[in-house]
């Protein structure tokens, strides 16, 4: 109704107060077609001005006791607007229409105004992605009202293009990744800036590179033999080799045991496994190799400590107390109620069923050496070849330190969120590495080295695996 400048940096608005009803409260019977049309055309004259609302719900269209729809809830609008925002609140509205009158008169009233053409361009934007947190929910008690929806406006126009756009919502894990990306690649950079890396390179011993790639290479056959342990289904091994490197191609998009048991469950689903069968069979997988970690690091630790010669870890009591405060911390967060349910839920789908799956493979001493042989040869391949990167630049401690230092450091890189543990593990077994004695140019140089071999390097060839793999149908 007015504006009045308030200071120099604010204003004032009046606007009319209109008393009401939201259209998500209006009963049934009151959503007649008039007061569609009347809601549609109110869209149209958003639309025509390139004024998007961007929370276009039904919770935003009041409804006043003359009849005639008001829009209300309009902070976060946007004038001026894109094709892709104005198309976003037309599938908005469309989706929050079906829900009350279904998708059939939605469409049909929405048609009457708006033209089919208007409707087929949303089409592709029909997807939960888009829509708000509320219409999410609502969906979730009517999972068919969207494909619904879309065959509606598939009867008008036939030809329209029903591919859904590629579209991401920003989420907090995306956040938290960017930032641990970030934090990675600054510790990186800090510990680069006082490292020597042309006189280190030129100093180097590379036939210790050699030794670490053929430790990466063999790291893949024993992923594969730890896969094929606790699988009772015959596999065939080179097929298996192929999609743990395809995995390490994973590695660079999702976080490094996520990428690992979605390609493996696929792999197994593929080769006939049932699907319980094989998220259990991978969660069997996972669960051993966690123990086996957990075991690893808690003897090497005890013999680093207990050492008295050579470069060592700190006191072996210092990583129990770690590992106590990690199980303290872990007791209060199951001892809270709600954080308990999420955990659980959340690792209830991936090892249901991996009790009696174990149980299938104690019954064969074949598998459980296979299983377990696989899970120490993979640790021994990684350990290998982070000794090798450290001796490749003249460093020089005992196989029980490097080991520690290893199995630490990937436990933190698993637990992060960035691709493949990319800057948590650099940073985790630099620092590893110089608490045991050996100079920060020579540890940050040799975990580089190791990083290049177990998750650079292999990236060509697990694409090449992967894209195999995919046109033979084996994923």
């Amino acid at each position: 109704l007015a504006t009045s400048e308030v200071g120099s940096e604010a204003a004032l608005l009046a606007y009319e107060h209109v008393p009401g009803r939201t259209l998500a409260e209006l009963p049934d019977e009151e959503l007649t077609d008039a007061l569609l049309a009347d809601v549609w055309r109110l869209l149209a004259l958003l639309q025509r001005h390139r004024l998007a609302h961007r929370r276009l719900v039904a919770a935003s269209v009041l409804i006043a006791p003359d009849g005639r729809p008001h829009l209300t809830d309009l902070r976060t609008g946007e004038t001026a607007a894109g094709d892709l925002a104005l198309r976003i609140d037309l599938a908005q509205l469309l989706t929050d229409v079906a829900l009350r009158v279904g998708p059939e008169r939605a469409v049909r009233t929405a048609a009457a105004v708006l033209g089919p053409e208007s409707l087929a361009a949303a089409v592709p934007l029909l997807q939960k992605v888009v829509l708000a947190r509320s219409t999410r929910t609502a969906l979730r008690q009517d999972k068919r009202s969207l494909s619904a929806l879309r065959e509606q406006i598939r009867v008008l126009r036939p030809e329209i293009v029903a591919e859904p756009a590629q579209l991401d919502r920003f989420s907090p894990r995306m956040l938290i990744s960017v930032i641990a990306g970030m934090v990675g690649a600054y510790i990186l950079l800090s510990q680069l800036g006082n490292v020597d890396v042309p006189g280190l390179l030129s100093n180097a011993d590379w036939r210790w590179f050699g030794v670490g790639l053929a430790a990466s290479a063999l790291s893949y056959l024993a992923a594969a033999f730890m896969l094929l342990g606790f699988v009772p289904e015959r596999l065939r091994l080179g097929r298996t080799v192929l999609v743990q490197l395809a995995a390490s191609f994973i590695k660079l998009v999702a976080p490094a045991a996520v990428g690992g048991i979605a390609v493996n469950t696929r792999y197994l689903q593929k080769s006939g496994v049932p699907a319980g069968q094989a998220a259990a069979s991978v969660g069997a997988s996972q669960l051993t190799g966690m123990g086996c970690h957990v075991l690893l690091i808690l003897l090497f630790g005890y013999v680093t400590g207990s050492g008295d010669t050579g470069p060592s870890l700190p006191p072996s009591r210092m990583i129990i107390i770690a590992l106590l405060g990690a199980a303290v911390l872990a007791i209060v967060v199951f001892s809270i109620g709600p954080l308990r349910r999420l955990i659980t839920s959340r690792t209830r789908s991936l090892f249901s069923g991996v009790v009696p799956r174990l149980l299938d493979v104690l019954q064969s001493p074949k598998k459980i050496a296979t299983g377990m042989g696989g899970t120490l040869l993979l640790t021994v391949a990684f350990v290998v070849c982070l000794d090798a990167s450290i001796r490749a630049f003249g460093g020089s401690m005992g196989l029980t330190t490097v080991a520690v230092v290893f199995l630490t450091g990937n436990a933190l890189g698993s637990a992060a969120p960035t691709p493949g543990g990319l800057g948590a593990v650099e940073g985790a077994l630099s620092l590893g590495l110089t608490l045991a004695g050996l100079p920060a140019g020579t540890a940050t140089s040799a975990v580089l080295m190791f990083r290049l071999l177990t998750f650079w390097l292999p990236v060509l060839p697990g694409w090449a695996a992967f894209t195999h793999l995919q046109r033979s149908e084996a994923i």
